[in-house]
């Protein structure tokens, strides 16, 4: 990318701020004061030390795809956008590391990392900066093979709210030395410190891989199936449901004609010979619960497009409900909880009245609901806030979480009040250690 000259590194052009007062959630926006795009480690500290010193809030910014208002400067002040920090430092292909600057996107991670035989796993959806994911411990559809964000970072630059910098982790794979910082950090979203470096693990690319898709008669037969699945022992390495509802929009969406009905979209990877035994293995398994029509994708363009109509999921309903909001909404539960939950979640939604849909990462316990109303419709916004709660206090009654991957922000602050009452002080104690005078990204997470 062309770098900016050093007088057009700090803005504070209408559009610009516009740009930077939002991201693709359903909170409100709010402009920061000014725009700023850093080079460097030692220019993030200068501008830490400097906001610290004046009390102007900091708010780091990625490429907005965040979902619960991460980036949303809700105190105004500094955005501080990672564009200019978009560089892949170093590969260590003997060691499986590659070492980031923040502003890093996965696609552009995974194209410098082909020509090793590598390539990162974690997959969100979107085409979110490195910085970004590590923020909100982002996970996605291989989540059930490979794990979440916090899994794959062995050591974070961090720029502290003071301007100094530290180190969290290092280059070996597992380390029994003191507290661990690295974990703390991923998924602090931004409240206790800034990324300047991301030192990631990463995989050789498997020899052969195989998509397929198979419908069942219920979300819940699809749910008991998947749980089957991961008892056998296969290397699934996708399993996300679709509900029906979500297969009519991506049918509309997607030029596809997808059988409408409860989904399990499958991915299978490793060597040309476990492959196809494990795909045959799962299509047994999956029948016996009642799975009825199976489908395999084994053409690379027929599986990038099944994966293509998965991820954006979301923008069909968007584009399926023209001049609705979308709130889209996540939880985790233990696997035994999961398809009550989603039956659960399905029928609050037709019972209030929110049209939407049900989906998610099933190998994890982690699912989505997808909820449409009209923001300028008072009622209309109360019925998907009702919806939220109920899920919400559904997962957490059953031992769940009310986020699994998109992370608290704005929105889910009063449910962690909830889920964490008894460690609510000790995380407010560590955010008011190292940022005392609450610049870090205020408003998020500990209110």
């Amino acid at each position: 990318m062309k770098k900016r000259t050093s007088e057009k590194r700090a803005t504070q052009n209408e559009t610009i701020l516009q740009q930077h007062s939002r991201d693709e959630s359903y909170h409100t926006p709010v402009s920061p004061d000014v725009v700023v795009y850093p080079s460097s480690t030692e220019e993030i500290s200068s501008i830490m030390s400097f906001a610290n010193e004046h009390g102007i809030p900091v708010v780091p910014f990625g490429a907005g795809s965040s979902l619960e208002g991460h980036c949303i400067p809700v105190k105004g002040g500094i955005s501080l956008n990672f564009q200019e920090m978009n560089q892949v430092l170093e590969v260590r292909p003997e060691d499986f590391l590659v070492k980031v600057q923040p502003g890093v996107t996965r696609t552009q991670l995974n194209l410098a990392l082909k020509k090793y035989g590598l390539f990162f796993p974690v997959d969100p959806g979107a085409d979110a900066t490195i910085g970004g994911m590590a923020a909100t411990n982002a996970s996605g559809t291989t989540s059930v093979k490979y794990g979440i964000m916090r899994d794959q970072v062995r050591n974070l630059k961090v720029v502290l709210a003071d301007g100094k910098v530290i180190n969290t982790g290092g280059l070996a794979a597992k380390s029994s030395a003191g507290y661990h910082l690295t974990g703390m950090f991923v998924g602090s979203e931004g409240t206790l410190g800034v990324f300047s470096e991301i030192t990631l693990k990463v995989y050789g690319i498997p020899e052969a891989i195989l998509a397929a898709r198979c419908t069942f008669d219920s979300v819940q037969s699809a749910v008991e199936a998947a749980a089957s699945v991961l008892g056998s022992g296969t290397g699934i390495a996708r399993m996300e449901l679709v509900d029906e509802r979500s297969i009519v929009q991506v049918n509309k969406n997607s030029d596809t004609s997808y059988t409408e009905a409860p989904t399990l979209f499958l991915e299978f990877q490793g060597n040309p010979a476990s492959v196809p035994y494990e795909a045959t293995l799962t299509k047994e398994l999956l029948e016996s619960f009642g799975g009825l029509e199976w489908v395999e994708e084994h053409d690379s363009l027929a599986r990038a497009k099944l994966w293509e109509a998965r991820h954006h999921l979301a923008y069909a309903f968007k584009h399926g409900y023209p001049g609705k909001s979308m709130m889209f909404t996540d939880v985790c539960l233990p696997l035994s909880e999961l398809s009550g939950a989603i039956v659960y979640a399905r029928e609050v939604m037709d019972t209030v009245g929110v049209p939407g849909a049900v989906l998610g990462h099933v190998g994890d316990g982690n699912f989505h609901a997808i909820l449409m109303y009209d923001q300028n419709d008072l009622q209309e916004r109360e019925k998907a806030d009702k919806v939220n709660a109920e899920i919400v206090n559904y997962a957490l009654q059953k031992g769940g979480t009310c986020t699994g991957e998109h992370g608290i922000g704005i929105g889910k602050a009063k449910y962690l009040a909830e889920e964490h009452a008894d460690t609510l002080p000790i995380m407010s104690g560590i955010k008011k250690q190292l940022d005392p005078n609450n610049i870090l990204n205020p408003g998020k997470i500990i209110l």
